[in-house]
């Protein structure tokens, strides 16, 4: 039996395990992610990450919710995963690539007074607005359509951040029962691939409130690739003007989608847990 090296990391409050794979080889990381991510029987996150190397970006991620499946992209798992790097030596770069599945992402880390590295800003690409993939409407899109559950009946905006996800804003985010219409909205026949569910609720003219239910996990504090669709969903129905905080369960998240490029870029926390040990 082997034992492999892990640090658990969170990013306001969305945690997940951090494992370097060159040092670290998982075999079966599907089956890793589901006994690991378990409370009480195993380490406990919102799933795995695996660090590995790249031939076209300074580092690779893997990211395996904590039912097994694997994920395209993870927000806040990325900006933990810059940390990872930079702190276990493997760089001493403070501005990285990493290769995903959403393609190659660009880390500027941020450091404190000491040096120690607090949390990074991501540039997460283009929101994409259309995928006949992700949602099945005659052109594959959703801007204020009608999603309807049970006895209710919900205005969506669908925006991809590599991975897809379908945010409503309401009036009241604490009425909504977050594990039963997330989990009826993400099985709708609308996704074919399933679907990141937010409810989001405007504070004020650049502070959304947000709640999620993550395709895969079920309910998290946060969600990076989330907070990027709030905010987008929230410019293009004319909520918001720039740059937006997105106030979510385990903290707060800056998003500003910028024009001249077309980029929405991430900012936010990266923490380290605790480090340890587990049979495989």
């Amino acid at each position: 039996m082997s034992r492999i090296r892990f640090t658990k990391m969170h990013g306001a409050g969305n945690d997940y395990i951090y494992v370097y794979t060159p040092e670290n080889p998982i075999g079966d990381p599907c089956k890793a992610a589901l006994e690991w991510s378990r409370f009480h029987t195993g380490i406990g996150s919102d799933g795995l990450i695996l660090i590995g190397q790249s031939d076209v970006a300074d580092f690779s991620m893997r990211m395996f919710n904590n039912d097994g499946s694997e994920g395209k992209m993870c927000g806040n798992g990325i900006r933990c995963v810059g940390k990872y790097v930079y702190d276990h030596h493997l760089t001493t770069d403070r501005r990285i690539s990493v290769e995903t599945l959403a393609g190659i992402k660009i880390i500027e880390l941020h450091a404190g007074p000491e040096g120690s590295i607090w949390g990074a800003t991501v540039d997460m690409g283009e929101p994409i607005m259309a995928d006949k993939l992700q949602i099945a409407t005659p052109d594959g899109s959703m801007q204020q359509g009608s999603i309807s559950i049970a006895d209710k009946t919900y205005t969506a905006t669908f925006v991809s951040m590599g991975s897809p996800h379908c945010v409503i804003f309401v009036d009241d985010i604490s009425r909504i029962r977050l594990a039963e219409e997330g989990a009826a909205i993400e099985q709708s026949s609308l996704f074919p691939q399933g679907c990141n569910i937010e409810f989001a609720q405007k504070l004020s003219n650049d502070t959304i409130r947000a709640r999620v239910w993550e395709r895969g996990s079920g309910i998290t504090l946060a969600c990076g690739t989330g907070a990027c669709a709030v905010a987008v969903a929230a410019r293009l129905n004319g909520m918001t003007t720039g740059k937006s905080t997105i106030a979510m369960d385990g903290g707060d998240l800056t998003i500003d989608w910028n024009r001249e490029n077309n980029h929405v870029y991430m900012t936010g926390p990266a923490v380290t847990v605790f480090e340890g040990e587990i049979n495989i």
